[in-house]
C-alpha cells in the first residue's frame, strides 16, 4: 500500500491533469456534443478500459520497454496516429444530420466504445505518462512496487471516469441544444476532424524522449 501522505499528493496532482483538456476530454466531448451524453458516458468506460492496459502494462515493466525500445514505440505511436487521422477523415466525410429528425445516435454504441478503447490503447503519451508519473509516488520501502503501482493507476482510472463523466454530460446538455443547427453541425464537424486529425499528427511526431 503507498504511504497516505503519498496517495494523497498523487490524488491532488492527477486532478489537475485530469481537469486539463487534453485528447481524452476532447475526443469525449466531441462524442457528447454530436451523440449524446451516453454516447459519452460509453465513450469514457472505453477510454479507461483502455487505461487498465497502461496500468497493467506499468505494474510489470511493460511500459519502460515500449519506452525504451525505439521500434515497439514507433509501432504503437504510428497505430495510434493512424486510428486517429483515420477517425479525423471520417468525420470530415460525413453528412449533415436533418434537424428536423429527431436526434438519435450517429453510430451504434459498441462503437463509440471500442473508438475510446482503441485511442486510448495506443496513445503512447499514455505509457510515458505512467511511466514518469507514476513512479515519483511509489516508496520501495512500503512492499512490492507492482501492487503500489496498480493501487496508484486504479485511483487514477477512477479519478478520470469521474471528472470525464462530467465533461460528458455537460458536453452532451449543450449539445441537445445546439445539434438541430446545421451550421454548428458543420462548424463541429469540421472542428473534429482536423482536431483528431491534429492529434494524429501530435501523436506520430511524438519521441520517447
Amino acid at each position: 500500500m503507498p504511504d497516505l501522505t503519498l496517495w494523497g499528493l498523487f490524488v491532488v496532482a492527477s486532478l489537475v491533469l485530469l481537469l486539463t483538456p487534453g485528447p481524452a476530454v476532447l475526443f469525449i466531448v466531441a462524442r457528447s456534443v454530436q451523440q449524446g451524453r451516453t454516447a459519452g458516458l460509453v465513450s469514457v468506460v472505453g477510454i479507461h478500459l483502455g487505461t487498465i492496459v497502461h496500468i497493467a502494462a506499468a505494474a510489470v515493466g511493460l511500459s519502460a520497454l515500449i519506452v525504451s525500445s525505439a521500434l515497439a514505440f514507433a509501432i504503437v505511436k504510428y497505430l495510434g496516429a493512424a486510428y486517429l487521422i483515420w477517425m479525423g477523415i471520417r468525420t470530415l466525410m460525413a453528412k449533415d444530420v436533418s434537424p428536423d429528425l429527431p436526434v438519435l445516435p450517429a453510430e451504434p454504441l459498441h462503437r463509440a466504445f471500442r473508438d475510446g478503447f482503441v485511442v486510448n490503447v495506443f496513445n503512447p503519451k499514455t505509457a510515458i505518462f505512467f511511466l514518469a508519473f507514476l513512479p515519483q509516488f511509489v516508496d520501495p520501502m512500503r512492499g512490492a512496487v507492482h501492487w503500489q503501482i496498480l493501487i496508484l493507476g486504479l485511483t487514477f482510472m477512477v479519478l478520470g471516469m469521474m471528472s470525464d463523466a462530467v465533461f460528458a454530460l455537460v458536453a452532451g446538455a449543450v449539445g441537445d441544444f445546439l445539434r438541430r443547427s446545421r451550421r454548428f453541425q458543420r462548424l463541429l464537424r469540421w472542428f473534429s476532424g482536423t482536431s483528431f486529425i491534429g492529434l494524429g499528427a501530435t501523436a506520430a511526431l511524438t519521441t520517447n524522449k
